[in-house]
């Protein structure tokens, strides 16, 4: 895995648009330690995992914190058809077989969610443990808000699952407010998660200044 960022951690966290050349095997690290006991029934063991994701992102549909030059957080959003994780059908057969292939698809078939139109879905936030605390989710939220502004869609849109009650929290604080909760306590076994809430945040608001 990458290294900790906690030991460079003396500079100011900057924000920038898109994956910079060279950092898609730390972007999809990131990725895997944030989200990879969601998306493990689908796309264990993490030696193949890393490398799919890293292979598949589309560098173009995030946003990144960096913190002396090294990427510490990223935040992945769909727009226009396309987000930050990719891979077709094709791909995941290619890695992981047909036979066990197809029971994946199923699986990742579940996370699939579409924008409805003047939506921009944000995918969730990864952040580096060592740099937890100095308001890099905030940060990376408030640039995805002032990117769906330019785009000009009316909210911002995100799912977040029940055994994540931090994030949540992260999310209210910048303004998201759930709008429906689906339960599906048969997915619990196979996922780990027995529910998901879908926030919305209009564009053109602020949560809590503390940043």
């Amino acid at each position: 895995m990458a290294p900790d960022a906690s030991g460079t951690g003396t500079g100011q966290v900057t924000v920038r648009r898109g994956i910079p050349a060279g950092a898609e095997r730390r972007a999809a690290e990131l990725y895997w330690d944030a989200f990879g006991r969601k998306l493990g029934p689908a796309l264990n063991p993490p030696e193949k995992a890393v490398p799919f994701i890293a292979a598949h992102l589309n560098a173009d549909r995030a946003v990144c914190a960096l913190l002396d030059g090294q990427l510490i957080g990223l935040a992945g959003y769909q727009l226009g058809g396309s987000a930050l994780t990719g891979g077709s059908a094709g791909a995941v057969l290619r890695t992981y077989g047909h036979l066990r292939g197809l029971h994946r698809l199923l699986i990742l078939a579940l996370f699939e969610r579409r924008p409805a139109p003047g939506q921009l879905v944000m995918d969730g936030i990864a952040v580096d443990p060592g740099a937890r605390g100095r308001g890099v989710g905030s940060l990376l939220i408030e640039e995805v808000a002032t990117l769906a502004a330019e785009q000009d869609c009316r909210e911002v849109r995100l799912d977040v699952i029940d055994t994540n009650p931090r994030a949540r929290a992260l999310y209210e604080r910048r303004g998201f407010v759930a709008v429906r909760t689906e339960r599906t306590p048969y997915l619990r076994a196979l996922l780990g998660f027995g529910a998901v809430t879908t926030m919305h945040r209009p564009v053109g608001t602020r949560g809590a200044r503390d940043l």
